[in-house]
């Protein structure tokens, strides 16, 4: 089998605000979802081991992926804005109907320029995105499209440009190779990392508005709007989260607005949780709101976890399940 090109569409194309993160050309598919008090049935799962993936040995990217069968399903990253070094990369895996696979034993590998050496293999774990009950909004609920996983690796993209990015998928006894957009890596200045301080903006809250609708898409509308950023930043732990949850277009705002909802109900007297609309007035032709122009962002969903000197700990663009948030929020309250 033998993988002749990389002239693959983008499945992260630029659109301002929103970008579609987890797939912009795949449709994610989710089983249909209860309104009860048990939490979901969780499939997160560890990564396979770096054995089960061939070794690089030197070799460039479509070198190695070309030791596969056949050719693998879809893989689509879940971010756009790559800085230098180590990076937590994620992704969705999708059928060729645009279905999400969310089973997969997947190795990615990573190459600098289009013939530089393959490094990895770099094994993905699945991130479950459900929550308990009492926590799933009726907007993931009834969307049908909600993302239902997302697989997480760690690259560290040692170097600026561009990266191209395959991946090794076991199915069965057969090997299949897939190759993903690339990734541009110190692209986009702009929107803040780790260990950068965080810009300092205006939140709104429930007390600026009338009715909670105005700053939150969700249904019910969450518990996050308690705090104005600019009261509470460099004076306690923040979780910051930009998403729209009604007009994402990757699917995946739903889910992780839920996702902060259930941790934010074990650590709210310990951090303050603010979850900001990244459109103006909710409109997406309006472009940004004024605290995602702050933070440079063009795509959505963000989240940040800042310390109580106000300097970004964790910063994920994309889908991230509850049991990632919770332990990014352990490290700032401890």
């Amino acid at each position: 089998m033998r993988l002749l090109s990389y002239d693959l569409p983008s499945m992260t194309p630029r659109l301002g605000i929103p970008a579609a993160l987890l797939a912009a050309t795949a449709t994610l598919a989710i089983a249909a979802c209860g309104d009860d008090d048990d939490a979901t049935e969780s499939a997160s799962r560890a990564a396979p081991a770096a054995s089960e993936f061939p070794s690089p040995n030197g070799r460039t990217l479509l070198q190695v992926l070309n030791e596969a069968d056949a050719e693998g399903p879809v893989i689509s990253p879940s971010g756009m804005i790559i800085p230098e070094g180590e990076y937590r990369y994620g992704f969705g895996v999708f059928d060729v109907g645009g279905e999400q696979i969310t089973d997969a034993q997947v190795g990615l590998y990573a190459a600098p320029g289009r013939n530089g050496e393959a490094e990895g293999p770099f094994p993905a774990r699945i991130e479950d995105l459900s929550v308990e009950g009492p926590f799933q909004s009726r907007t993931t609920a009834q969307d049908p499209d909600a993302a239902k996983a997302v697989y997480v690796t760690s690259i560290d993209f040692d170097r600026p440009g561009e990266w191209r990015i395959g991946a090794l998928v076991h199915s069965g006894d057969t090997l299949q190779a897939s190759l993903a957009p690339s990734a541009v890596v110190d692209a986009t200045p702009g929107v803040p990392q780790v260990g950068d301080k965080a810009p300092v903006t205006h939140t709104p809250t429930a007390d600026d508005v009338s009715d909670l609708s105005q700053i939150d898409t969700r249904d019910p509308p969450d518990t996050m709007h308690e705090d104005d950023l600019a009261d509470v930043l460099g004076k306690e732990p923040v979780v910051l989260q930009f998403a729209s949850p009604a007009l994402c277009r990757s699917r995946t705002c739903g889910p992780v607005v839920d996702a902060a909802e259930q941790v934010k109900a074990d650590y709210a007297d310990q951090a303050a949780f603010i979850h900001v609309e990244p459109y103006q007035d909710n409109v997406i032709d309006k472009g940004a709101s004024a605290p995602a122009q702050a933070y440079g962002l063009e795509t959505e969903p963000w989240l940040f976890v800042i310390d109580r000197d106000g300097v970004i700990q964790t910063a994920i663009e994309g889908a991230f399940s509850a049991a990632e948030l919770e332990s990014a929020v352990q490290e700032v309250v401890d």
